[in-house]
């Protein structure tokens, strides 16, 4: 074990940032939220953290960030260059065939590397691994100037078949290196070695796209750090929910994508399952959005792929999250035909709601929020906005929302929050009913700045057991930075039918990948409690073109059998319960082997973050103001902190604290359970 150590998580939101400390040694935690500084991150991160603590006392910091996300959705990335296969320049714009709209043909696609910075080089590798044509170095090191005279200020190679021989590839970045200005330079078998042109095509592009931007952001950060005098380390969380070195990162900014919400799933698993609620559908209410994801038996559910936006496929391992745009900053309007709409433009950190008072005339959830009494006016979370604006609030609702739908702005504030909770309980539908899950078998754990305000409505819509509130739920993600694990993920294309496989030969496959992971581990000069190594087999039956995961649990740590027998019956188990049959006397495929070595950071005791023992529900209670259910009602307030273990309160009230505000509605009613979390229930 390693000496206690001051560790500070920080994630960057669209208009947070939230930093959580915790003193290893002391086991105190402390919180902080500021204003997101947009376009100068490392100014708000690097302040946020000398809030907390002295730089050159912290041990370690660990970011989630949404550089990366943000720069693809909003397609300010850098300008890059790809060389590929003769014939295969079109690869990013054909994609799947699929359409932005699926039921008309309306709608259109930019690929994130365009036409003229695409370029071809005479090469030609076979899918099994035989080079049929040497690649042309003379031709890639003409293109790469071309690209680069063009505006490039990056450079992927990605060539066909490269999964199965490299080569080709790697001569060609032999060749490229010789002539390319500078470091933003990949092939697309270090990036993503596994079959599937297209998605490898745009994992690798959409990487090079990022380096320049993420690399820049990290360097800027790292030496804003430590020229205050920061000497720990620096993590980066991955979207797998893994952290990873600035290095890393630097090279693989792809990963990056979604890795504050990631972060915060790592942290809502945690939770869950002390708390003995293992089985938990989160619903993180940011200024922004509102990220759902699944959690069974305590674990996160993993995606091998995912979609940013229409035609942004990304093919790296990410914590399953689904997105909406509905966070407390979402802007409500009455469209061209008379309904009312939330989200999902935000008004973000600036100018932010109408209620901040900087500039922003169109209202919010937020704003709403404010006005139905729910908001405590005059001690917003974060402690950096001051006085919020009720009556400016109020005057947008009132202009833009009310008076087109005739309604009073009272009512007109209900109704942005009715249809809110709509889009926010359809997304909890979508993880749970739509996939087969029963949701009354789910906890539902808000978090964010604004997700127990929500809370209440969406257990009545959803049908979901209770909501389980951390004890600090506006920096839920920052915790997940502090107890995220480093994790290095690995793909391998197989592409052969189970008979044919030998298992020695993928015994000794799975031996190598865990080796050369384990070295990334090495590299990154990070002190763990422990390992572990996993594998999984990407399998389906013949003709099939999904396939699913199957752990090999038999063959990890080099214990159990692995052969074609034991392959089979996970295959058989894992498929069944994905579909509930079986195809008899079908023949089964191996598509890909995926490994993971995970070094495990200490994990912080739950209880230390538990209520004080001296605490009581009288010093608790603050007094009470008039909110909104239907009906004005006066509400007692409570200082969620100060609650004790084991305090019952009856709906409705307001808890607050410095990081978020819960509402309790009538019909429920919370208990403090031993880490301090409050768990919401319908009341008996």
């Amino acid at each position: 074990m390693s000496a206690p150590r001051l560790v500070v998580g920080v994630d960057v939101g669209g208009t947070y940032t939230d930093l959580f400390l915790f003193d290893e040694a002391s086991g105190v935690a402390r919180v902080h939220k500021l204003a997101s500084t947009r376009g100068q991150e490392a100014v708000g991160f690097a302040d946020g953290v000398a809030a907390l603590a002295k730089l050159a006392d912290v041990s370690a910091i660990v970011h989630g960030t949404t550089v990366g996300t943000n720069a693809l959705l909003e397609r300010k990335g850098a300008r890059a260059g790809l060389i590929t296969t003769a014939g295969f320049r079109d690869v990013l714009e054909m994609r799947r065939r699929d359409r932005r709209q699926t039921w008309g043909l309306t709608g259109s696609f930019v690929p994130p590397i365009p036409r003229d910075l695409r370029a071809e080089v005479p090469e030609r590798t076979l899918a099994d691994g035989s080079i049929l044509e040497p690649v042309d170095a003379a031709a890639v090191q003409a293109a790469a100037r071309r690209l680069h005279a063009a505006g490039a200020e990056a450079l992927c190679i990605v060539f066909l078949h490269s999964y199965a021989n490299p080569a080709n590839e790697r001569a060609a970045l032999a060749a490229a290196r010789a002539v390319w200005p500078n470091a933003h330079i990949a092939i697309s078998s270090d990036i993503l070695p596994e079959i599937r042109e297209f998605e490898r095509t745009s994992t690798t592009s959409l990487n090079a796209v990022l380096q320049p931007v993420v690399g820049a952001y990290l360097a800027a950060l790292d030496d804003r750090l430590r020229a205050d005098g920061f000497a720990g380390e620096f993590l980066i969380v991955q979207s797998n929910g893994g952290v990873m070195s600035v290095a890393t990162a630097q090279a693989l900014p792809v990963r990056t994508a979604l890795s504050g919400p990631a972060a915060g799933v790592i942290a809502a698993a945690h939770i869950a399952t002390a708390a003995d609620f293992p089985d938990v559908i989160t619903g993180d209410v940011g200024g922004t959005s509102f990220d759902v994801s699944l959690i069974e038996a305590g674990v996160p559910a993993l995606a091998a792929e995912s979609t940013l936006d229409f035609g942004l496929v990304v093919r790296t391992p990410m914590v399953e999250i689904t997105t909406i745009g509905a966070g407390g900053g979402s802007i409500a309007l009455v469209d061209a035909a008379g309904l009312l709409r939330v989200g999902p433009e935000s008004a973000g950190s600036v100018p932010g709601p109408v209620c901040y008072g900087r500039g922003g005339e169109r209202p919010t959830v937020t704003d709403a929020n404010v006005v139905l009494g729910r908001i405590n006016a005059a001690r917003p979370i974060g402690g950096t906005l001051g006085t919020l604006d009720a009556e400016a609030a109020a005057r947008a609702i009132g202009r833009l929302v009310g008076d087109p739908l005739g309604l009073s702005v009272t009512e007109a504030a209900g109704a942005i929050l009715r249809v809110a909770n709509a889009r926010m309980a359809g997304a909890l539908r979508l993880v749970s009913i739509e996939r087969g899950h029963d949701p009354k078998r789910f906890t539902l754990m808000p978090f964010g700045g604004g997700g127990a305000l929500h809370a209440g409505a969406l257990l009545r819509e959803v049908g979901l057991a209770r909501a389980l509130v951390p004890r600090f739920p506006g920096v839920t993600s920052a915790l997940g930075c502090v107890i995220a694990d480093m994790r290095h993920d690995r793909v391998h294309t197989l592409n052969r039918l189970l008979d044919s496989i030998d298992p020695a030969a993928l015994r000794a496959e799975m031996d190598a990948a865990a080796a050369d992971l384990a070295a990334l581990l090495d590299r990154a000069g990070v002190a763990f409690t422990g390992r572990r190594v996993e594998h999984a087999l990407d399998m389906s039956y013949v003709g099939q073109t999904h396939t699913v995961a199957v752990p090999l649990a038999l063959a990890r740590d080099g214990a159990g059998p692995l052969d074609h027998a034991a392959l089979m019956a996970a295959f058989r188990g894992a498929y069944r319960a994905a579909y509930g049959r079986l195809l008899e006397g079908v023949p089964m495929r191996v598509l890909n082997l995926r490994s993971a070595v995970i070094g495990e950071r200490p994990k912080i005791d739950l209880l230390s973050l538990a209520p004080a023992a001296d605490a009581s529900l009288a010093a608790a209670h603050l007094g009470e103001r008039q909110v909104w259910f239907g009906d004005w009602r006066a509400t007692p307030v409570f200082d969620r902190l100060a609650l004790p273990v084991g305090a019952v309160i009856a709906g409705p009230a307001v808890l607050e604290q410095p990081d978020a505000t819960i509402l309790l509605d009538p019909g429920h009613h919370g208990r403090v359970d031993r880490f301090g979390n409050l768990i919401i229930e319908a009341a008996p």
